[in-house]
Parts: C-alpha cells; structure tokens; sequence
C-alpha cells in the first residue's frame, strides 16, 4: 500500500491532508499546554488553601493543637501541599516531556514538508514542460504536412493545365518537394520528442512521483507515530505521580483514624477544670415561723454610719458563696440637675424577698466574679502566680512555667559545659586562645542559672501551695454544707435581700454583724488579699451625700477626694479620702479627673 501508486494523481489532495496533520498536532500540543496551565494554577490554589488554613503563631492556635482532630486537620493540609507538588510535578514533566518536543517537532515537520512538495512541485514542472515540447513537435509535425500536400496538389494543378509554362510547372515541383522535405523533418523531430516524453512521462509517474509520496508518506506516517507516543507519555507522567498522591491520601486517611475522641474529652477537662467541687443539697427553708426582729435589729447597716462592720467579731463556721463579691452598695436613682431632687442623696430601694433557690439559678447562670480581680477589670497585667485563675487551672500554667524555666536552665548548662571544656581545652593548648576570654561568659551563665534557679523555686512555692489548697471531697462536702446552714440562717433572719450592681449574687444583712464579719473574712481566706488599689485620678463634690449603706463614704459639697476604681456603668465610683477610710459615692454626685496615664492605658486596651 504507497501512496506513489494509489494516489499518484492526487499531488495537491496530499497536500492538504499533510496541512491538516500538523496543524493537528498544533492543537494536540495546545491542549498539553492548556492542561499544563490547569496543572499549575491547580496546585497554585490547593498551596494558597493550605496556607490559608495553617495555624497561625498565636496562643489560641498553639492551644487547638493539642486536638488530636486539630492535629489531624494539620496533617492533612501539610499533605494537602504534598499533592499540589505533584501536580507540579506533572505540569512540568508535561511542558518539558511533550509541549517543548511536539513544538520543536511540528517546525522540524513543517520544513521537511516544504522540501517533499518542492520536489514534487519540480518533477511536476518538469514532466509538465516535456509536454509542451511534445505538443509544440506535434503542432509544427501537423503545419508542415499539410502545406506539402498544399504544395503537392498545386504542382499537380500546374503540371495538368496546358496553359502553365515548364518553369512555373518545375518551380511548383520544386516546392513542392521542399515541403515534403520539411514535413519529413518535423515527423522524424515528433518521433524523437515523442519517445522523449513518454520516457520521462513513466519515469516521473513511476519513480519520481513515488519516491517523493512515499516520502510524504513516511512523513505522515512518523507524524501520527509521534501523536501516540506522546499521548503514552501524557498517561505515564500521571501514572508517575499516582503512587506518591495515593501515599498522601493514605496519610490523610492515617491521620483521620489517629484522631481519639475520649483524648479530646480529656482535654477539654484538663483545659477548663477549675478544682472546686459540685453544691451540695440546698437544705429546707421553713418560712412558716413568724418573723421576729427588734428594733436594733432591723437595719444593722444604718447603726453604723462608716458602712464598716466590726472587724475584732469572732468568725462563724458559715461559709458565703465561693464567688460572692464585697458589698456595693445598689444603683443610685436617676440623677436631676440640682442636689435638691435627692435631699439626702441615693437609698437603696426596698426589694421583694427572694428565695433562695432564686439565688441560686443566679449563681448557676451568671459568671463569677471575684472582687480580688478588680485589677485585671481594669486592664492590668495577669499576676505572676497566676492567683486569677481557678485551682486547677492556676496548677497546670504554674507546672508549665516550671518546665519552661527547666528546659532554660537545662539550656544554660549546657552552654555553660561546652565553655569549660573550651576553656580546658585552652588551658592545655594556649595557642588555641585564650581561656580568659571565656571567664565572664561563664559568669554570665551562672548568674543567669542562679535567677532561674531562684524563679523557679517561687513557682515552685506557689505550686505546692496550691497543690495544697485544693480541697478533697470530704472537706467540700462539709464546707458546703456549712456553707448553706449559714445562708439557710441568714435568710431566716432578715427582712431584706440586697443584690449588686452587676446583677450576681451578694450577702444578706444579718441579725448578727458577727456573721457577716466572720463569713466575710472565711471568704476572703479562699483567696490571697485583694491587692491596695492606686490611684488614678481625683475628683471634687458637687453636691453633698450621705452614705448610710454598707461600702458607701459620707462626702460634703467642694470636697475633693482620690479616685480608685471608675465607674463600671452602676453609676457608682470609689473613692478614698485616706489610707483607712474609702467607699462608694455616686458618680453623678462627683466631677471626675482620671489621669493622663490613665486615659490612656484605658484608650488602648
């Protein structure tokens, strides 16, 4: 099967169906770089999603990693980056393997091509000229003989007419026989030019024109060889990759199965365990008992002007509520413009009894607050002891610190032995360098283990005095249960509840000041001294008040006094007037000035 012998006359159909393949192969070649493209804007994006979700440098991330599903989530995105490296592995191998060589290709294709049909286009010419001398041959051939017989018959018609001298009858001869001459030249000249042609006629249509399509044919033949082979190559660059893409989704899927539900139970606990233990029972309240109180009795807070109670009572085995915050005194009433409206300044409205399972689901629902962090309100550092947190959480950042100030004191000592071994070696060899020169770095390093050392021993005080607070069951069951005898004894002998500001539970007034004074005192012994509130800012009276509820201070119009905490939006501000006498006084009742300090920490924060 050539394409010299059953296609011998269709030069320029070939012509069209060799056009057509390479620009085939073009487009083939478009479409592995279009794919190369997807290959890499793929991998572009699947390496931006990665990032977008890795963890960021901060303490919250640090702590999701303890998850094993956060650490699962990790891994699949660090595999996640692993797979889009192979499709730029693939991207690559394409560009490389198959765009680079089929362009090259296609323009070695495109020139031989070119060459082929030029020679074919030449035989054709050639042959094609051959034809024209034949057919000139044939035509002069055909002129020449028909003027001899022209010329034959006009001698016959002299020589027959009687009338025609013998010398125009031997010129007509002679003419005559000089075309017979002439058509006898142009007949031989034909023959030769004829055989000539057909020679190369069979010469051009059996050996040139079929060495020339056999060529094409072989060019198209490799061209379409070439289409498949680069098409196995398109398969074998994925298939390459495939076995390193199946290790990453086995890693995947070995992550997923890594991830353990009861370790990440364990460390929620671990992470909000606060160390106290659950309430005990509320006991019965029996409020079927007429009340009875007596006139010194019903209002403890107004017999004594300061607000104070009396700090020498014995303390009671009653324990208050494990976050009940100091007395404040309640909201002042809506502020007029003139001191006139409020004669005597802001009461404390009579409330509704409530009972004490009220107080309770407040308790419950509302979040502790600790009256010994009202510092950290403001916006202060976090303490050092970490004294802010709950028991058992205060333990683990204090085991914490600890192992961090081991691992830098383990870091320091072996800095501090790798410089005496190079002192030593300085010493026996002098020429090395000079020991000297290593002294007060070693001093340096010491100086720096003994602070850690002193650190870590103040960590580890504050450790096993926590290690030592943290109450067991017995001892919380019989503190709260003392605890609700005390509230139970409470409720039963006062008239009035009284509510803070922020709405959370706080003491009763009791019948006895003792009571209060000493389950205030066991409260505060839970926790270490709230610290001496500084300064930040004065302000001046405008309008005089008297303070008759507990934690209130007595001021006159034009007074000024030292500003300690700032309104928390009850509409009361603290102030002191000295070092042993300070309460709350409404803050519609003073013009305030914070300062400049102040201001400022409170703008950033």
């Amino acid at each position: 099967m050539s394409w010299g012998t059953e296609l011998w006359d269709q030069f320029d159909n070939l012509d069209k169906h060799l056009q057509w393949g390479i620009e085939f192969v073009e487009r083939y070649n478009k479409f592995v770089k279009d794919r190369t493209d997807i290959e890499i804007s793929y991998a572009k994006q699947l390496r931006n999603l990665s990032k977008k979700y890795q963890s960021k440098k901060n303490s919250r991330e640090e702590e999701e990693q303890r998850f094993t599903s956060c650490r699962a989530f990790m891994t699949l995105l660090n595999e996640m980056n692993d797979y889009a490296g192979q499709h730029e592995v693939v991207a690559e191998n394409m560009s490389g393997m198959i765009f680079a060589e089929l362009a090259r290709y296609i323009q070695e294709l495109k020139q031989e091509k070119k060459m082929h049909f030029q020679e074919g286009r030449r035989a054709q010419q050639h042959i094609e000229s051959c034809w024209k001398q034949l057919e000139a041959s044939k035509r002069r051939f055909e002129r020449d003989c028909k003027e001899a017989e022209r010329a034959q018959q006009h001698f016959e018609k002299m020589d027959s007419d009687l009338n025609v001298t013998k010398a125009d009858v031997e010129k007509a001869r002679q003419q005559a026989h000089t075309r017979h001459q002439m058509a006898s030249d142009s007949k031989a000249e034909y023959c030769s030019i004829l055989q000539n042609f057909n020679k190369e006629q069979h010469e051009h249509y059996y050996t040139n024109i079929p060495n020339i399509f056999q060529k094409i044919q072989d060019l198209d033949e490799r061209r379409i060889v070439r289409i498949g082979d680069s098409m196995k190559t398109f398969s074998e660059v994925d298939r390459k990759v495939i076995p390193i893409i199946g290790k990453c989704l086995d890693e995947i899927t070995k992550a997923a199965d890594s991830i353990d539900v009861k370790q990440d139970t364990q460390l929620v606990i671990e992470s909000f365990k606060s160390g106290f233990e659950q309430p005990g029972d509320v006991e019965f309240e029996d409020f079927s008992q007429s009340m009875k109180r007596t006139v010194s009795e019903s209002s403890l807070s107004n017999n004594r002007p300061d607000g104070k109670p009396d700090s020498k009572s014995g303390k009671s085995k009653g324990k208050l509520w494990p976050f009940i915050k100091k007395n404040k005194p309640p909201p002042p009433p809506p502020s007029s413009t003139t001191p006139s409206a409020v004669p005597n300044g802001p009461q404390s409205p009579k409330q509704q009894k409530e009972p004490l399972s009220h107080r309770l689901n407040e308790f419950m629902t509302s979040k502790p607050k600790i009256h010994c962090f009202r510092s950290l309100k403001r916006g202060g550092s976090v303490p050092e002891d970490f004294s802010h947190l709950p028991p058992e959480q205060r333990r683990k950042k204090l085991q914490q610190k600890i192992d961090e100030i081991n691992k830098e004191i383990q870091k320091e000592s072996d800095e501090r032995d790798g410089l005496t071994k190079m002192k030593d070696v300085y010493v026996k060899n002098p020429q090395m360098g000079d020991p000297s020169s290593v002294a007060p770095r070693l001093a340096e390093i010491g100086q720096t283990i003994e602070k850690l050392r002193q650190e870590s021993q103040k960590f580890e005080a504050w450790l096993a005095e926590v290690e030592g607070r943290l109450p067991t069951k017995s001892d919380q069951t019989r503190r709260q249960s003392e605890m609700y005898e005390s509230q139970s004894s409470a409720v039963n002998n006062c008239p009035q509840d009284r509510e803070s500001p922020d709405g959370s539970y706080t003491e009763e007034q009791s019948q006895d000041p003792q009571l209060k004074v000493a389950a205030q005192n066991e409260f505060d012994d839970e926790f270490d001294d709230e610290e001496v509130l500084t300064s930040i800012g004065t302000c001046k009276a405008m309008y005089p008040f008297e303070g008759q509820n507990e934690g209130t201070i007595t001021i006159t119009e034009g007074e000024t006094l030292t500003v300690i905490e700032e309104d928390k939006g009850d509409g009361w501000t603290r102030v002191r007037r000295s070092e042993d006498e300070e309460g709350y006084v409404p803050t519609s009742y003073v013009e305030v000035y914070l300062d400049k300090s102040v201001k400022g920490a409170m703008t950033y924060i």
